[in-house]
């Protein structure tokens, strides 16, 4: 026996005994407390968080996205300056990065839940479930947008440029994709992991290639935020541009990052993949005798339970 739980055992741990056996098998090996923290994903009972981040998360960033292009719709002209539709959702994933990176990873796009799992930084299993809340995510946004100021044409869509075919969008999103997730796996990796100041790194990448690359093809770069708006709003022009673009993407990404740093993001790109869900902490005041601040799930002492 070797003191680190299979699997099986650790990763499909659905109730509280069965997390508790796996701390008091690893504390009694002397593994450090903050090693129990690489098994809190794989707690079933964080599940519905993870999802609802992601589901808030993508909410956020359509509804900047897509706003822009149908509020200058609404009420012509440059309501919103060319200028502030590129950058305004380069600006909303950082600040999304921010306030719920922590939670579920901050995926907010499928090719980024696809090039994690590629890496072997996240499970396989759980990249189905990640996509469909960020698609949820996406309808729900256009939904609003189109009850509070109606739908106005193809405004709020991604589309290929005026002159510009689908192949050639396709290929467009798929070089811009290579270079968006290649910063958030480097930003996610080993000694360049740089935790919330990743933020800044991933929003001035996807502001800066708004800028220079969405007159070609929208610089969408995100396959849920390009067919969730036209699955509510029924218009399927160069659909399979923004479904192949950004997963090619990703995909070539992946290997960009084996190339220069090798396979995997180590332990620091698991957690930035995955999320540390708050582990270190519980809701409460910080007064070290009600359940202020926790010490790791795992430790010693009356507040031994994972934060949920």
């Amino acid at each position: 026996m070797t003191g680190k739980p299979t699997a099986d055992t650790a990763t499909d741990s659905s109730s509280p005994q069965e997390y508790h056996g796996v701390g008091f098998v690893l504390r009694s090996f002397g593994t450090p407390n903050s090693t129990l923290h690489e098994f809190n994903f794989w707690d079933r009972r964080y599940e519905g968080r993870r999802l609802f981040a992601e589901v808030l998360g993508t909410f956020f960033l359509v509804l900047v996205a897509v706003g822009g292009g149908m509020v200058n719709a609404r009420f012509g002209g440059h309501a919103v300056p060319y200028g502030a539709l590129v950058v305004a959702p380069g600006l909303m994933v950082a600040a999304i990065i921010l306030f719920m990176g922590a939670v579920s990873g901050a995926h907010l796009n499928p090719g980024v839940s696809i090039a994690f799992a590629l890496r072997r930084d996240f499970p396989w299993r759980r990249v189905p479930a990640y996509i469909v809340a960020q698609f949820v995510g996406a309808v729900s946004a256009t939904l609003l947008l189109w009850a509070l100021i109606g739908r106005h044409g193809a405004a709020g869509l991604t589309l290929p440029g005026h002159g510009i075919s689908a192949t050639t969008a396709m290929l467009w999103e798929t070089v811009l994709t290579v270079g968006l997730v290649s910063t958030i796996l480097g930003t996610a990796s080993g000694a360049q992991q740089l935790g919330p100041i990743a933020a800044i790194g991933v929003g001035s990448y996807i502001a800066l290639a708004g800028l220079w690359g969405a007159p070609v093809s929208g610089a969408s770069m995100n396959t849920a935020r390009s067919l969730g708006p036209a699955l509510v709003l029924g218009d399927w022009t160069s659909w399979w541009a923004y479904l192949v673009g950004p997963v090619a993407g990703a995909v070539i990404a992946v290997g960009c990052a084996q190339v220069l740093r090798g396979g995997g993001g180590g332990r620091t790109g698991q957690g930035a993949a995955q999320g540390t869900l708050g582990a270190t902490w519980r809701p409460g005041p910080i007064d070290g005798t009600t359940g202020g601040a926790s010490p790791h799930v795992g430790g010693s002492g009356p507040h031994d339970t994972p934060a949920s």
